[in-house]
């Protein structure tokens, strides 16, 4: 697409059906939805100035990165997720000599001793957790008394137009049964029964903001590709009998017309540092 015109050019489009969820995930989604919030997590996380850090549900590394970037050398640093693929991409923005320790585990159930951790970073993480009152625990299991949990959410869609956009597009498209993944991350969105559970899980002294942002969108033919692309979507718009690279140009168009702000992403997220009891 020519971001500057707004139209989609369809022949660059095969561009992107070579490249994996993670590929799509880190360079397409990464620079807009996450590089912003995740350089604010990781100061918040620094400032706590924590000589063990484990962030969970790191995905690519993009926070990883900042967090070590941010850190004192001799700060360790664990990084986790469910998936393998997505952490090999991360390895990759790592020399051998930085400390870094990747290790493929469940964020429910978590490999590491009682109080092990002074801080335990999750960005955009806990909205795919299937229990997530389970996962609390398990974070104040390996926290000691007194450290402290940083993890963010993604407001509502109403105060975030691309995924509204794109959920639209996708219900217009799929008038029967529209692929449903959209609704994982911005379905968690609610403050109050978030509180409830880390009060239950013996968090207390949380603090919240709700931050807007408005993130360039440099590459937009990248943007939407990822937005397809980029996640379990691409499979449940297969299995509904369509190829999701055909959606490609009906997805950049419509966030090129409805949803960026003068070539920017509105985003609206909630974050949350708890401190452990």
């Amino acid at each position: 697409m020519s971001e500057a015109k707004g139209q989609p050019d369809r022949d660059n489009f095969t561009r992107f059906a070579g490249a994996s969820i993670p590929q799509h995930y880190d360079r397409g989604l990464g620079p807009v939805l996450f590089a912003g919030y995740g350089d604010l997590i990781a100061r918040r996380a620094a400032a706590h100035r924590p000589e063990y850090l484990l962030e969970t549900a790191a995905g690519t590394g993009i926070v990883t990165r900042l967090l070590r970037d941010r850190l004192p050398a001799g700060a360790s640093l664990v990084a986790t997720d469910l998936s393998a693929t997505m952490l090999e991409v991360a390895k990759a923005k790592f020399r051998p000599d930085e400390t870094v320790e990747f290790q493929v585990a469940d964020a429910m159930s978590l490999p590491f001793p009682d109080g092990a951790f002074d801080v335990v970073v999750c960005q955009f993480g806990v909205m795919f957790f299937p229990d997530k009152d389970k996962s609390y625990r398990e974070i104040r299991r390996l926290l000691r008394v007194d450290g402290h949990y940083l993890f963010s959410v993604f407001d509502n869609p109403a105060f975030n137009p691309c995924p509204r956009v794109v959920g639209e597009l996708l219900s217009a498209t799929f008038k029967i049964d529209p692929p449903p993944f959209l609704q994982i991350p911005y379905g968690y969105g609610k403050i109050d029964p978030i509180v409830v559970s880390l009060q239950g899980a013996e968090f207390g002294d949380i603090h919240i903001d709700v931050v807007e942002l408005l993130a360039p969108v440099d590459d937009l033919q990248a943007f939407a590709a990822a937005f397809v692309l980029g996640s379990p979507l691409a499979d449940q718009i297969r299995g509904r009998g369509q190829d999701p690279l055909e959606l490609v140009p009906k997805v950049q168009a419509a966030l090129s017309e409805r949803a960026l702000v003068n070539g920017r992403a509105p985003l609206r997220a909630i974050l949350f540092d708890a401190e452990a009891r």
